[in-house]
């Protein structure tokens, strides 16, 4: 620093340390907040599963003994109150918000607990968007999280892009669905995780068959699995992948998905779980 420093970078023309080096732009979480790992899920377009593989992930490693919480990101098209059957709404107390709790314990926040009626719609600009989705890690009391799920919209836009620059995001995981488009645009979300230096910890590829309940043939109803490739390609180091199963938007429905069985994502827990292995 300058012996003659004003405090004002703007109008400094000085080539000192605090005013050229990178200034990080991660926010602190909530003073009693304790998380230990933050794991975003991401999709490069809308209505591939991302919701329900977050509720599936989190889910899973609950029942597995671990604490786990969703940071629901979506904030025009929030999902997961619904899916866990979360009816009651987020609490605020002078220390900040306490998050919903389900039914399997892991706690959860999103813009629905918020809202008078969950069908109300969210007709906001993207900064303030942005600015809840920061608010939903700055303000929110999450208590002893192992793994803390971001359940993020489609594509790499604004409220992405403040996760990733807001939260210290450990690694993601990208959902995607068959088709060959799907796999153009799961490049985009890869290559957007490079760029903020995160690394990609698995792909999911949802809707990827389905088996015959009689005969347990698999058919592949919207094209060929390109998880393979794609995980090979990009050097993605796991791949999951979840068939056509019409109990599982039952389930979900129904505010239960923390009643879905199958081991269908231990392959991709393990592969940034330590504790599980």
């Amino acid at each position: 620093m300058s012996l003659n420093c004003t405090h004002d970078c703007s109008s400094c023309g000085s080539e000192c340390k605090e005013r050229t080096a990178p200034q990080s732009m991660l926010e602190k979480p909530n003073d009693q907040a304790k998380i230990k790992k933050v794991i975003g899920v991401v999709s490069g377009k809308g209505g591939v599963g991302k919701s329900l593989v977050t509720g599936l992930l989190a889910a899973r490693l609950q029942k597995c003994g671990l604490r786990t919480a969703v940071l629901d990101a979506d904030i025009t098209g929030p999902s997961i109150p619904r899916m866990f059957g979360v009816e009651k709404k987020a609490t605020a107390i002078p220390a900040g918000i306490l998050p919903a709790v389900t039914a399997g314990g892991t706690q959860v926040m999103s813009v629905n607990l918020l809202l008078p009626h969950d069908t109300d719609p969210v007709i906001w600009r993207g900064p303030i968007i942005a600015g809840v989705v920061k608010q939903f890690w700055t303000d929110v009391i999450w208590q002893d999280v192992d793994y803390l799920f971001v359940d993020m919209p489609p594509g790499t836009g604004d409220v992405p892009l403040t996760v990733f620059q807001s939260i210290p995001v450990d690694g993601i995981v990208v959902v995607t669905s068959p088709q060959e488009l799907v796999g153009m645009i799961v490049g985009k979300a890869v290559k957007m995780a490079e760029e903020m230096h995160i690394p990609v910890l698995g792909l999911v590829e949802n809707m990827s068959y389905y088996e015959c309940p009689d005969c347990h043939s698999r058919h592949a109803i919207f094209g060929e699995s390109h998880a393979e490739e794609l995980a090979r390609r990009y050097q993605i180091p796991a791949v999951a992948r979840l068939p056509i199963d019409p109990s599982f938007a039952k389930l979900c429905d129904e505010g239960r998905v923390e009643e879905i069985g199958g081991n269908y994502l231990d392959r991709l827990i393990g592969s940034f779980a330590p504790e599980l292995a």
